[in-house]
């Protein structure tokens, strides 16, 4: 028997629908990681794993049920079918269930999004890499410990099959370096990293830069002050500005849709940004760090605009909540090996702005510019917004002294009419968005 996970997964799909299911599909992911951790010069942490999921769905009318395995076992595949098709038949059916009728027919792979790097780090080159971020951050004056630099290097192999027709398959690589580091003495220390991700190795940023970059941030936040409660203009740096995409995100996943839980359940179509403000899903991005041709039930993916021109477009619909809300999917079911799809933007972003960061602040003669934030505090329903942050003060439309143990808070409707965004996008994660600015929120501090 062949022991391609192609081959197999085929093979079980066959004998699911030989034993009464009426509709099948199947995923199965072999993933390798492979991490190390130096931590003042010494190695702290050495790891390397190799894991399988499979999880197999079966339908029997409006009935479906999903099973899953650690192994792709032919041995197991028998029981596996049985014990799916028991659960199935003892459920409750649900009218929105099935398999995408949008999915493709024949074979889809990664070609054209280059998402498998010929680099294969060993041990010895990653913790020479974790050790010279470092070095870099301990030779800053004023950082005082680490705690820790790390590099690590991984493998995923995603498999999908369906039983309407659907086959695919794709290899994707991972690189990375971090370093988290500490300045000043005693109750004055103050913390901060930085980090690179991405596809190819030859993309990761060097890591005595990135070492460098996170000893400086920890020294300039050292003797922080608090700033006074009132309102403020606030900057997001983008470390954290994709944070306001996410809770975007959120609130247009089909899901919380279909159920009324979300604060834009009644804004398709209307304004939700300021003209020019574009949020755009992008899974085919090459060397994406999200990237991947087909999405969780074997729809090809493409760029999909979720505000475009600051009006809301399009809400984030796998085919159960595409079904639910009448609408056809759009191809964003995310695909675990033990649940059912559900709608996600992975690969969300916003288009940048004009403005440099400088010009963005320029006006700003008293505000704040985050660069961290704690905590959160998010009413899906509502909006209300509120998290602990820090970062600087905004004096004369630049930076000044470090800001600590603050709150901001306001209204994610209010907040995104209000956006500004400036040029500085960088792809650095899943979700990116460059510098943001919003003005009027409130801050408690002291």
């Amino acid at each position: 028997m062949s022991t391609d996970p192609l081959d197999l997964i085929g093979t079980l799909i066959g004998k699911a629908r030989a034993a009464g299911a009426d509709a099948v599909d199947a995923v199965y992911t072999a993933r390798t990681a492979h991490g190390v951790q130096i931590r003042n010069g010494k190695t702290e942490d050495l790891e390397r794993s190799e894991t399988c999921d499979l999880g197999l769905r079966v339908f029997t009318g409006r009935q479906s049920a999903i099973v899953s395995a650690t192994s792709l076992d032919p041995a197991r595949f028998d029981a596996l079918v049985e014990q799916a098709l028991a659960m199935a038949r003892v459920l409750p059916e649900d009218p929105h269930a099935g398999l995408s009728p949008q999915a493709e027919h024949g074979f889809v792979d990664g070609t054209g999004l280059d998402l498998l790097d010929s680099a294969r780090p060993d041990t010895a080159a990653l913790m020479a890499r974790a050790r010279a971020a470092e070095d870099a951050a301990l030779a800053v004056a004023g950082v005082t410990n680490s705690s820790g630099g790390s590099a690590s290097f991984g493998l995923a192999d995603i498999v999908l099959m369906t039983s309407a027709g659907f086959s695919g398959r794709y290899a994707r690589s991972s690189h990375s370096v971090s370093v988290s580091v500490l300045a000043g003495q005693g109750t004055g220390m103050q913390r901060d990293y930085d980090y690179d991700a991405t596809v190819h190795l030859s993309d990761l940023a060097d890591a005595g830069t990135i070492g460098r970059s996170a000893g400086e941030k920890a020294v300039a936040r050292l003797n922080p002050t608090r700033p006074r409660t009132g309102s403020m203009h606030v900057v997001f740096d983008p470390r954290v500005s994709s944070s306001l995409l996410g809770h975007l995100a959120g609130a247009v996943n089909g899901t919380a849709i279909a159920r009324g839980t979300s604060f834009l359940k009644d804004r398709m179509g209307r304004r939700i940004m300021p003209a020019g403000i574009d949020i755009l899903d992008d899974p085919t991005r090459v060397r994406g760090l999200s990237a991947h041709p087909f999405d969780g039930e074997g729809v090809r993916c493409g760029e999909l605009a979720i505000v475009q021109d600051g009006v809301l477009a399009n809400w984030a619909l796998d085919s159960r909540s595409a079904r639910q809300l009448g609408l056809p999917g759009n191809g964003r079911a995310s695909r675990g090996s033990s649940a059912p799809p559900g709608p996600s933007l992975g690969s969300l972003y916003a288009r940048p702005g004009a403005p440099t960061p400088a010009a963005l602040m320029a006006d700003i003669a008293e505000g704040i510019y985050i660069t961290e934030l704690m905590g959160s505090a998010i009413n899906g329903l509502t909006g209300d917004y509120s998290r602990g942050a820090s970062g600087f003060m905004i004096r004369g439309g630049t930076l000044a002294e470090p800001v600590a143990e603050l709150t901001i808070a306001g209204n994610l409707n209010d907040m995104f009419a209000r956006m500004m965004l400036a040029d500085d996008l960088v792809f650095r994660r899943g979700i990116n968005a460059p510098t943001i600015r919003i003005d009027d929120m409130m801050i408690a501090g002291s």
